[in-house]
């Protein structure tokens, strides 16, 4: 039986707050290879996620703690869905193909994730060209137009 304790939690939240990416993971799957991809990832605000697609695959968000805001643009980088899990619903499944970002907005928020497998790294061409790469500079300016984007609001700007 596999599971993820409260104490789990606690353990997982305190090492993302101390890595560089505010972030740690815990797979539930044994191989990258797995055909199902199972994690919790833990997300501390001010981690970055760049806008970004799985062409292959669905992708299952479920809050385990704390909320998280996730948007869905279109391919010219227009807001077309705006949910806050953890707070306006509780599970939210996006189809393959999706421009999505997440932003977490409580520190010790972890989410689970399920897509299909085998694991892939998100390719160039899946990142959204209009968004800055992890990294450089502009990402803390994105993440707070994130915070206040609504449905209909054209693609980032800068």
């Amino acid at each position: 039986m596999k599971q993820i304790t409260f104490s789990d939690m606690q353990q997982q939240s305190a090492a993302a707050s101390h890595a560089p990416r505010l972030r740690a993971h815990r797979n539930f799957h044994p191989e990258l290879s797995d055909p199902v991809q199972r994690l919790a990832i833990a997300m501390e605000p001010g981690t970055y996620i760049r806008p970004h697609r799985h062409p292959h695959t669905f992708e299952l968000l479920l809050p385990l703690r704390g909320r998280f805001l996730v948007l869905n643009f279109d391919d010219q980088g227009t807001v077309t869905q705006r949910v806050i899990l953890g707070e306006d619903c509780t599970a939210l499944e996006m189809d393959a193909g999706t421009w999505h970002a997440v932003l977490s907005l409580d520190k010790g928020g972890i989410i689970f994730e399920v897509k299909q497998g085998g694991y892939q790294p998100v390719a160039e061409q899946d990142s959204a060209p209009w968004a800055p790469a992890e990294g450089e500079s502009g990402t803390a300016e994105l993440m707070a137009w994130y915070a206040r984007a609504q449905v209909g609001d054209g693609k980032y700007t800068g």
